[in-house]
């Protein structure tokens, strides 16, 4: 009888710490699961231009690139239109539009980069990104809204930005203000629905027409994916500056799904 009480007791002791350890390995597989994946991330650069090009898309491209090698994403840039195909863009996490103006895809990639978007792709937009595609209204709802109209004598002005929300990755190494010189887009055709975290105060330049409201960056999720877009970068300089290429990596960032 004493023999069979201590099995028992043995017995019980055994499905304790089993128990116990199955509870813990369950837990670690648990809490590794949400560990972010050490995985670099494709990014396809558009830079394809039919109308106004502008001199600082190679300075774009070599920035994205240095920020890539320090970020955990890598580049592919092209002008060729024709690698908008549904098996080459699958291999990409992001599409980014950098300076692209006028008519860039014919009909068949227009369509494959649709369904690239609606499969859960994402898009970014840098500058002129909203001086492209004015015919095919679809674009026009991802990116946001088309160019109306900039400054001119000069066309880069210092001007005042309002930070609108702090909490976004693009935006929250920024103080309530962001001052910095470019080339301000007035804009039309704006999507209703996007989430706009930069504002541009048309009161601290001349040539604004947008009012109150005009929006300077903003994201949003659109037709299955997702979508960001700045309308800083048209100089040079701007890429070299630190908090320029923080908001770019935030935007960046948030389209990978990263933030």
């Amino acid at each position: 009888m004493k023999t069979l009480f201590k099995a028992s007791v043995l017995l019980v002791i055994c499905i304790f710490f089993t128990a116990c350890n199955g509870t813990k390995v369950a837990q670690e597989v648990t809490l590794n699961r949400q560990q972010p994946i050490n995985k670099i991330s494709k990014i396809l650069v558009f830079t394809k231009t039919a109308g106004y090009r502008h001199k600082s898309i190679e300075k774009g491209v070599l920035t994205l690139k240095e920020l890539g090698a320090a970020n955990n994403f890598a580049i592919t840039q092209t002008e060729d239109s024709l690698q908008f195909n549904t098996n080459n863009l699958k291999k990409y996490q992001l599409v980014l539009f950098l300076n692209t103006t006028m008519n860039v895809l014919g009909e068949n990639e227009q369509k494959a980069f649709e369904n690239y978007i609606k499969g859960g792709g994402s898009f970014m937009g840098i500058h002129a990104a909203t001086d492209t595609e004015y015919e095919w209204p679809w674009y026009g709802k991802l990116v946001g809204g088309y160019f109306n109209g900039h400054p001119n004598k000069p066309n880069v002005r210092e001007a005042k930005i309002d930070v609108v929300d702090k909490n976004h990755a693009a935006t929250k190494h920024l103080d309530a203000t962001w001052t910095r010189s470019d080339e301000w887009y007035n804009l039309k055709n704006i999507n209703p629905n996007l989430n706009v975290i930069l504002n541009l105060d048309e009161t601290s330049y001349e040539g604004g027409t947008n009012g109150e409201n005009h929006p300077i960056a903003w994201y949003h999720e659109f037709d299955g994916g997702r979508a960001f877009y700045t309308g800083g970068g048209h100089t040079e300089s701007s890429y070299d500056e630190p908090a320029f290429r923080q908001h770019l990596i935030g935007g960046i960032s948030w389209c990978l799904r990263r933030k």
